[in-house]
């Protein structure tokens, strides 16, 4: 269950965590709360995000031993989380291990890319990049972050 405190309490009460990342997981909804209970669970290690994403946000690529603050929709507190692993995979080359680290039950690829094609061509998405059309090409290159779950909070 998520803390009740907002970020602003947790850095009062956490000075070391001042400065961490936020990870907001999808958008806010159920979909974002279902993939922090898979998180929370232990069933969902990895993510996977558009190359195109930390280009638009002009952000850099994840590394082992980042660390971030997994929020909830109302962007509370949920979890700390540590990037363990980061691979830069195409669309058309995403594999079973990915699929199944996504936690979302996956049973094959082709079930991990209609899920993130349909989430990939919502319009939630293409507002967000601001391209009203967009459709990822089958080679556009994927960041699949694998992460360890730490302290909740």
């Amino acid at each position: 269950m998520p803390s009740s405190r907002s970020l602003e309490d947790l850095f009062a009460d956490r000075p070391d965590l001042t400065g961490t990342a936020v990870a907001e997981i999808a958008f806010p909804g159920e979909l974002r709360e279902r993939l922090i209970a898979a998180y929370l669970d232990g069933t969902k290690t990895a993510g996977s995000s558009l190359l195109l994403e930390y280009e638009i946000a002009d952000e850099p690529l994840p590394v082992p031993g980042d660390r971030s603050i997994m929020v909830d929709s109302q962007r509370r507190p949920v979890a700390l989380l540590t990037v363990s692993a980061v691979d830069v995979v195409p669309m058309d080359e995403v594999d079973l291990r990915i699929a199944v680290g996504e936690g979302e039950g996956f049973a094959s690829v082709d079930q991990w890319r209609a899920a993130h094609m349909e989430f990939w061509t919502s319009d939630d998405f293409r507002d967000e990049i601001g391209d009203p059309a967009f459709t990822p090409a089958d080679d556009a290159p994927v960041v699949v972050e694998w992460v360890e779950l730490g302290e909740t909070f």
